[in-house]
C-alpha cells in the first residue's frame, strides 16, 4: 500500500552533512540542558511519602489532585500522583520528599485540605520511600538501558553489518537524549513511565532503520542498481519506504496524541516522551544512521559476499 509515489528518488543524502550537524548542534543542546537543568526524578527515584486515604463514597480524582497540588508540596514543578485503588472509595497519592519535613507531618497537611471538602475522608496507611529505594530504581533503570543499547548493537551487527550497528544505536541514542533533554529543560517530571517510554521509543526507531537498512541491503544486491553510487542507492532505499513511513508513524502517533490530550496526568509524561520520541526516531533513522552509514564509510562490497573459486586438485 502507498499513499504516493515519487518519480524521482529524494536526494536525502546531498543534505547528509547539514542534518549531522544539525544533529551533532541538537546533542549538545540537550547534554547541556541535562547538566544546567538536571532531570526532575519523581518520587520512585527520590522517594517520598504514600498516603492512601479512603472516602465515604466514590472519590473524585481529579479534585483530589487539585487539591493536593495546591499544596506545592516539595515545591515548584514537583509534581502529585493520585490513583484509584481497589475500589473507588479508596485513593492512594504519592507525594515528593520535602527536606525538614517528615512523613506525618506531610500527611497532616494533605488530611487537613482533603477534609475541608468532605471531613469524612479518612487516613488508611501513611509509608515513607527511602533514597535507597530511589537509588535502587535509578540503577535497575540505567541496567535496561544500557541491556537494550548492547542488544540492538548485537542484532544489528549479525543481521547487517557492524558499521550499520553503530549508525543505528548512535541515531537511536540520539532520540533518547533529546527526549531526556527537552524533560530536563521544562523541568517535566520523569517518572518510570517517562523511563519506560524512553525504552519504547530505542525499540521504535530500531525498528524503522532495520526497514531502511534492510532496503539499502536489497539495493545493493539489485543488478539494476549496481552502475549507482552509494548516496544514490541510499536514496532510494529511503525514498521507497517513505510511504510506508508515512502510514506507520502517521497512524502511531494519532494514538499517542490521544493519550496526550485526553489520557490525563497519568499518561502526560509517558505520551509526551513518545511523541518528541516518534518525530526524532523518523528524523534520526532518515538523517541521522544513512548518513553515518557514509560517514563510516558503507561499501557494495560490504553487503555482498564475494564467492571465492575453489583451486582444482592436480592429479
Amino acid at each position: 500500500m502507498e499513499m504516493f509515489h515519487f518519480k524521482k528518488d529524494v536526494p536525502f543524502m546531498s543534505y547528509g552533512k547539514l542534518t549531522t550537524i544539525f544533529s551533532l548542534v541538537t546533542f549538545l543542546l540537550a547534554v547541556f540542558c541535562l547538566f544546567w537543568r538536571p532531570l526532575n526524578l519523581s518520587v520512585e527515584f527520590t522517594g517520598g511519602t504514600v498516603l492512601e486515604v479512603r472516602y465515604s463514597q466514590a472519590a473524585q480524582l481529579e479534585k483530589v489532585r487539585e487539591e493536593v497540588e495546591a499544596l506545592n508540596i516539595g515545591g515548584l514543578h514537583k509534581e502529585v500522583q493520585v490513583q484509584a485503588l481497589d475500589t473507588p472509595r479508596d485513593v492512594m497519592i504519592r507525594l515528593p520528599s520535602v527536606k525538614g519535613t517528615t512523613s506525618a507531618q506531610v500527611s497532616e497537611q494533605v488530611m487537613t485540605a482533603l477534609k475541608k471538602r468532605d471531613p469524612q475522608v479518612e487516613r488508611r496507611k501513611v509509608e515513607f520511600i527511602g533514597p535507597q529505594v530511589g537509588e535502587e530504581l535509578v540503577s535497575n533503570g540505567l541496567l535496561a538501558l544500557v541491556m537494550v543499547c548492547v542488544g540492538i548493537i548485537i542484532y544489528l551487527a549479525i543481521r547487517f553489518e557492524w558499521r550499520f550497528a553503530v549508525s543505528a544505536i548512535l541515531a537511536n541514542l540520539h532520540d533518547v537524549v533529546i527526549i531526556l533533554g527537552v524533560f530536563a529543560f521544562f523541568q517535566w517530571e520523569f517518572s518510570l513511565t517517562v523511563l519506560a517510554a524512553c525504552l519504547a521509543v530505542l525499540g521504535y526507531s530500531v525498528n524503522e532503520s532495520v526497514v531502511v537498512f534492510d532496503r539499502i541491503r536489497e539495493n545493493f544486491r539489485k543488478a539494476s542498481l549496481r552502475g549507482k553510487s552509494v548516496p544514490e542507492v541510499i536514496d532510494n532505499a529511503i525514498t521507497t519506504t517513505m510511504s510506508r513511513t508515512v502510514i506507520t508513524h502517521g497512524c502511531t502517533e494519532m494514538m499517542v496524541l490521544s493519550m496526550l490530550f485526553i489520557g490525563g496526568p497519568a499518561l502526560h509524561g509517558f505520551a509526551m516522551a513518545l511523541t518528541i520520541g516518534i518525530v526524532f526516531g523518523i528524523y534520526s533513522s532518515v538523517l541521522v544512521a544513512s548518513p553515518l552509514l557514509l560517514l563510516f564509510g558503507v561499501t557494495r562490497e560490504n553487503m555482498i559476499k564475494t564467492v571465492k573459486s575453489k583451486e582444482e586438485a592436480v592429479v
